[in-house]
């Protein structure tokens, strides 16, 4: 029987991109069932869901803006509605929303940034590992960026803060939840070719990247699902709280 048979997958931020791309590979993997949260792609969302039952799985979309607090709880309420039992949980819902100044900093963008990328991955994963917990196995894996590493570039500080307490609830879940029999680690995507830094960076940018990594070329989202797979796999039995770097050698420990 594959690893993942009668599994439910949950991957947020699921309409395009890594988020996307994660979605398909669980399914091809053999995943059962694969939830995704999108919010302003509803085309996107429903391209992934047709692929994720052309791979064989079932699939299920469910919108909701998890950049408010009110976004969060709608979505925990649908989850415990359509879902109220995941297997594996792929925190991926995230953005950098906008570049700015320190001077010119809103708190509103503040409560935006910290909302999406931070406190939904905290309250969605507390929703989710209960049943976990009651099976004494599951998989989470986070999204985090290579922003945590270096401060991120001009304007995006508060993203990068952010992706670095994702770096840091990594390793404090896997801590708590190993002895239940749950894995949890994290992915930190360097530069990936897709819409993120079509909105985000400019072309120049991204060449100054390709020019600086040993690999020649930007990540792809498919390598960054390629690697959320394993790290959901039984392959990554004894990998606990890990943020695997994943830039072409961009960024080295």
């Amino acid at each position: 029987m594959n690893e993942f048979s009668n599994q439910t997958a949950l991957v947020t931020g699921a309409s395009r991109g890594i988020g996307a791309a994660t979605a398909v590979a669980l399914a091809r993997a053999g995943v059962a069932r694969v939830v995704i949260q999108y919010n302003s792609f509803p085309e996107g969302a429903a391209q992934t869901v047709d692929a994720v039952r052309a791979a064989g799985a079932t699939g299920h979309a469910v919108h909701a803006d998890l950049s408010t607090t009110e976004g969060i709880h709608s979505f925990l309420e649908e989850l415990d509605r359509t879902a109220p039992a995941v297997d594996i949980l792929v925190n991926n819902a995230g953005s950098l929303v906008r570049r700015s100044t320190l001077t010119e900093y809103s708190e509103s963008l503040y409560d935006a940034i910290m909302n999406l990328n931070v406190k939904s991955l905290w309250f969605i994963t507390k929703a989710c590992v209960p049943h976990m917990i009651d099976r004494k196995a599951g998989a989470i894996v986070n999204v985090s960026s290579i922003a945590a590493r270096n401060g991120g570039g001009p304007g995006a500080t508060m993203y990068a803060a952010a992706k670095a307490a994702v770096s840091a609830i990594t390793k404090g879940l896997a801590k708590e939840l190993a002895p239940k029999g749950i894995r949890v680690n994290a992915i930190s995507p360097g530069t990936v070719d897709n819409h993120f830094h079509e909105v985000f960076s400019s072309r120049a940018v991204l060449d100054s990247v390709v020019a600086a990594t040993p690999a020649g070329r930007l990540g792809s989202n498919e390598d960054m699902a390629n690697a959320v797979l394993f790290l959901c796999s039984r392959q990554a039995d004894y990998i606990h709280g890990q943020t695997l770097e994943i830039n072409g050698g961009h960024f080295m420990i």
